[in-house]
């Protein structure tokens, strides 16, 4: 053991001084630095989020519902000695007085009891700017508290009057921290908290208003585990619809949409670096094990037994992987600090330091990629003969057995769904890859065929002659080189499609005509007067629809609960109340894909494709819906595609008649606001019970959120840009020597320097332009799936991907080879026919 370990640390110390492990250690410090960096960053995230999670809620439990808080459960956290509190909000807009400019906004209203808030502490402070301080008080009655934006907004200070609906409050203090408000990113609009006592006379809150309402509890850890255990057996017995309870993990998705998703986008980057560098081990472990091929039939002339030279190699991959993972984990720890900067507007709290998961995460996996890529084919110079220093021919390398290969890859693909962090991102992306490998091969090699027969020697061009020789000659290096070359240049195309046509499906942009206003609270006696001051201010094109809060209860006469389905978008859609309409034309931005909608027909309705896809449902389907106490049947004849993008009023569900009797009714309507200075302030005033939303400033501001997120994932692109110039490098690279030895053979010969370029760079355009067109193919499929399964996108391959990619590719593969063989044709033939032959 001491001679193998002295063995193994002179070939170490001569490797590195050589630069052949160079390409190794790149390789492995890349793939643990982009994972331990978004490792990093997740756990710390993971750690402050479950750390603040009560602050966060405002209790210990909550319990959220559509309408007021069953009684059932405020008695039950009585009866447990568990303190509770009891809020509700929801969105309105709040004025100034006329004689202070009557500036309107559209604010989040929250009303309040004593004892808000259970958890967390609430901070406000006397003055605009002035510091905040913890209080334990709620406002009082005829006062209210604001965020400091909001006085901005409408130019009043501390003191004056705000006018909410029919009521005028005074502004109290303004609020500095609230404690349950939740994630940053979702909280757009400005808070005013009031006291419950003042909502009545604001006559804000109407039969059809969508009023969020909140019981939060508090207590010791028993208490409150035998509550959440009573409260979800009482929501799962099916007799409570639209209550849940508020974690922080499912109850409050808000909270963690817009992260999940960044934190994905990093995922499948850093996923994209660690499959790379997995292929650039393997080439690059392959290219130092045949160049040591005659070191080792010497050191087995000396005496070296197969078992002193295996634990030699061994023990020098295992010194390069600990000191290469453990960079790595140091780069990945201070890469982490530049997401943290990046997304600080997204993450508003505090995180506590990382844990050690991600330290060993990063030095298990550089470990298990040079092991299970990199060492199978070192290990094979133990097996190499003495025979081989007089006879080259015999001692070669031969691929490695199935079982090595598939424990190692079984290992590096369980770590990688690990770093997933979501099933399916780590099932496309590690399931794409290896499907991508074989399809690669087998194509690669079908090429390779077709190229051979479909060259004409007599009528070609030499150079094109002699390129076609040298790919055909070798079908099992060409068939590794393309594939190889493909995998390296998917993962770039991938990348770049996330960048560009992904990420422009996210933040689909905006039509110029689009509305960016709705209006929804508008009163039925309202309508007609509203719609004539919308025409009277200049506004001739807008959407108006009746709006209808009703429950789905049932489908075919059978009761319908959350239970019945599995997936988490249908059980929320059942048990929430959907907004329905009626009309009796079909929407003109909705288009009819099955069925027919027939005007004024009673008892029918239209339903978005989606949901019926969602739910399970089909024309001719019965459903049921409870509007206000009143069950109302109806029969599904049409399904409409509905683009949620356009910002026109849209319906899951519409009735096709005029009207429906007898059930609670307000108005939406959604235009372009005319550029008429002072227009919303006086809709406002009009129509002070009315809610305006802008949408303009709210799509602006999630296009900054969407801003930071890219940028992070731009920021990782680096890391994986790298791993992909690396595999192409060592693809292009890998038989070097040999094409070396043949150059020289022909040099020899008489070929000119000048032919063996040509050949030398139709060799490498052909093979840039197939990896790089069968990697566009492959790239669009999975792009196409991550888009819909993984990040729920619209979004289509444009046909000019395979070509911009073959173009690339070949194009890149010139580069790599440019800068890995320029030595090749320098080299004189006297010096290379002598490396030969030695």
């Amino acid at each position: 053991m001491n001679a193998s370990l002295r063995l193994g640390w002179r070939t170490l110390w001569r490797d590195l001084r050589a630069g052949e492990l160079r390409l190794l250690i790149v390789a492995v410090l890349l793939a643990v630095a982009a994972l331990t960096a978004v490792g990093f960053f997740a756990d710390r995230l993971q750690g402050g989020l479950k750390r603040d999670a009560r602050q966060l809620l405002g209790g210990d439990a909550v319990v959220v519902s559509d309408n007021p808080t069953p009684e059932a459960f405020v008695a039950q956290a009585r009866s447990l000695g568990l303190q509770g509190t009891a809020t509700y909000g929801f969105p309105t807009m709040a004025r100034a007085e006329d004689a202070q400019g009557g500036a309107s906004k559209l604010v989040a209203l929250k009303a309040v009891t004593a004892g808000y808030p259970l958890r967390g502490s609430l901070q406000t402070s006397a003055t605009l700017d002035g510091a905040g301080s913890v209080t334990r008080d709620i406002p009082p009655p005829g006062e209210a508290w604001v965020d400091a934006s909001l006085l901005d907004s409408l130019g009043l200070k501390v003191g004056d009057p705000l006018l909410l609906g029919d009521t005028s409050l005074r502004v109290g203090r303004v609020i500095t921290l609230e404690p349950d408000r939740g994630a940053g990113f979702m909280s757009f609009s400005p808070r005013v908290m009031l006291n419950q006592a003042d909502v009545a006379r604001t006559g804000l809150v109407q039969p059809a208003s969508r009023v969020g309402y909140r019981y939060a509890v508090a207590g010791s850890d028993a208490a409150v585990k035998r509550f959440t255990d009573w409260a979800d057996a009482a929501i799962k017995k099916g007799d409570l619809r639209g209550v849940r309870l508020d974690s922080f993990e499912g109850g409050r998705p808000e909270m963690r949409q817009t992260l999940d998703r960044a934190e994905k986008f990093l995922s499948l980057v850093a996923l994209l670096a660690a499959l790379l560098s997995a292929v650039a081990v393997a080439l690059a472990a392959r290219g130092f094990a045949a160049s040591h091929l005659d070191d080792c039939a010497m050191l087995r002339v000396l005496g070296q037994s197969q078992r002193t030279i295996a634990v030699a190699y061994a023990f020098e991959f295992a010194v390069i992987g600990i000191v290469a993972s453990g960079l790595g984990v140091v780069i990945g720890f201070g890469v982490h600090y530049v997401f943290v900067l990046l997304l600080a507007g997204l993450v508003e709290t505090a995180l506590p330091a990382a844990t050690l998961w991600p330290v060993a995460f990063g030095l298990g996996m550089g470990l298990t990629l040079l092991f299970a890529f990199g060492l199978p084919p070192v290990l094979q110079l133990a097996k190499v003969p003495p025979l081989r220093v007089i006879r080259r021919d015999v001692g070669g390398l031969k691929p490695a057995s199935l079982a090595v290969l598939g424990i190692g890859v079984a290992g590096f693909a369980a770590l990688l769904m690990a770093a997933s962090s979501d099933i399916k991102l780590g099932l496309i992306a590690v399931g794409g890859f290896a499907g991508a490998v074989a399809v690669f091969a087998l194509l690669s090699w079908l090429a390779v065929k077709v190229l051979r027969r479909s060259v004409n020697e007599t009528t070609a061009p030499r150079w094109l002659v002699l390129a076609t020789r040298q790919i055909s000659a070798r079908p099992a290096y060409a068939v590794v080189q393309v594939s190889a070359l493909s995998v390296g240049l998917l993962a770039l195309v991938l990348l770049v499609l996330l960048r560009t046509d992904l990420v422009a499906s996210w933040r689909k942009a905006t039509p110029p005509d689009a509305p960016n206003r709705f209006v929804i609270n508008v009163m039925p006696d309202q309508s007609e007067a509203f719609q004539k001051s919308l025409r009277d201010a200049g506004v001739r094109k807008f959407d108006w629809y009746p709006m209808i809060r009703g429950r789905l209860v049932a489908i075919n006469d059978r009761p319908v609960t959350p239970d019945d389905y599995t997936e988490d978008r249908a059980k929320r859609l059942v048990d929430r109340e959907f907004n329905l309409s009626n009309s009796v034309e079909a929407p003109a931005h909705n288009s009819i894909t099955a069925g027919r909608w027939t005007p004024d027909a009673k008892g029918e309705v239209s339903v978005e494709e989606g949901l019926a896809e969602t739910l399970g449902l089909k024309l001719g389907d019965s459903l049921r819906f409870d509007i206000g106490g009143m069950q109302n049947d109806a029969r599904i004849t049409s399904l409409r595609k509905v683009d949620w993008g356009s910002l026109h009023a849209n319906f899951f569900v519409m009735y096709t008649v005029a009207s429906l009797a007898d059930v609670p009714t307000t108005y939406m309507g959604a235009f372009r606001a005319p550029e008429t200075r002072g227009f919303d302030n006086a809709l406002v005033r009009s129509y002070p019970n009315v809610t305006n939303v802008d949408m303009s400033a709210t799509i602006n501001q999630l296009q900054r959120v969407l801003d930071q997120v890219i940028r992070a994932v731009e920021f990782l692109f680096g890391f994986t840009l790298a791993a992909g110039l690396v595999v192409l490098f060592a693809a292009v690279t890998a038989t070097r020597e040999e094409r070396a030895r043949e150059f020289a053979v022909m040099r020899a010969v008489g070929a000119r320097a000048s032919l063996l370029r040509q050949v030398q760079r139709a060799e490498l355009a052909g093979v840039g332009l197939l990896a790089g067109f069968l990697a566009s193919i492959v790239a669009s499929a999975i792009g196409w799936a991550l888009a819909r399964y993984v990040f729920e996108f619209t979004w289509t391959a444009s046909p000019l991907v395979p070509v911009a990619g073959a173009l690339a590719g070949a194009v890149l593969a010139l580069g790599a080879g440019w800068w890995g063989l320029r030595d090749v044709l320098r080299r004189p033939v006297v010096d290379t026919l002598r490396r030969a032959a030695e």
